[in-house]
């Protein structure tokens, strides 16, 4: 790593920490600039603006944890079941943890703040399109149904969150999943989805030669 990289990462830490226990208003560029060291100059060297450099702390961890759980989509294997059901329980047993809870709560009460929901929008767009092009692989080579890949990531995603992270999210639930429910809740949400995208099967009847008929001797 280099010493300009090697700053940029101090530089994340430090933010994350700070952004995560004062919250975007109550942190402030002259903040950070104090706590890691050095000059403004250099803080806006690596990050033009606060925004910026808050979205990049969000996701920070998000990108380095994906990079990992986004070996489990293979396209050269031929079992997406398998694929996909562990690939959501990583990303459940992560989305689903204390600190990630957290900074989702973060990011949507920031989302609003000078484009900073945009900013979200296209780096988790940019994660999700891995996704959509192993299920581009799998539609290819006929294992699921062709579609439109990016739109069926999507739907992936939507399903994924849909048993277990609303009520964590609300407060509605404070005890998070074990590996055991998240296991499940991904298998049943990769089920909905393979049923939807499952091959087509042709209807149309085999072509029979003509019916014998019997002949009065």
């Amino acid at each position: 790593m280099s010493k300009s990289d090697s700053k940029r990462q101090v530089i994340l830490e430090s933010a994350y920490q700070l952004f995560r226990a004062q919250g975007f208003d109550g942190t402030s560029m002259a903040d950070i600039t104090s706590h890691v060291g050095g000059s403004k100059a250099t803080l806006y060297s690596h990050f033009p603006s606060k925004e910026e450099l808050f979205v990049e702390c969000m996701m920070a961890a998000l990108e380095n944890y994906m990079s990992d759980t986004l070996r489990h989509l293979d396209a050269s294997r031929r079992d997406p079941e398998a694929a996909l059901r562990n690939f959501g329980t990583s990303v459940l047993n992560f989305i689903c943890s204390p600190e990630q809870l957290e900074v989702r709560r973060l990011m949507i009460a920031e989302a609003a703040r000078c484009g900073s929901g945009k900013l979200f929008f296209d780096k988790i767009t940019a994660l999700r399109s891995q996704v959509s092009i192993f299920l581009a692989a799998c539609m290819e080579s006929g294992l699921l149904r062709r579609d439109d890949p990016d739109l069926a990531a999507d739907y992936l995603g939507a399903l994924l969150e849909a048993e277990i992270l609303e009520p964590l999210l609300l407060h509605v639930r404070e005890a998070a999943p074990d590996e055991k429910e998240t296991m499940l809740a991904a298998q049943r949400a990769v089920d909905a989805f393979l049923r939807a995208y499952a091959p087509t099967v042709s209807l149309q009847k085999p072509i029979q030669g003509p019916t014998p008929t019997c002949e009065t001797p």
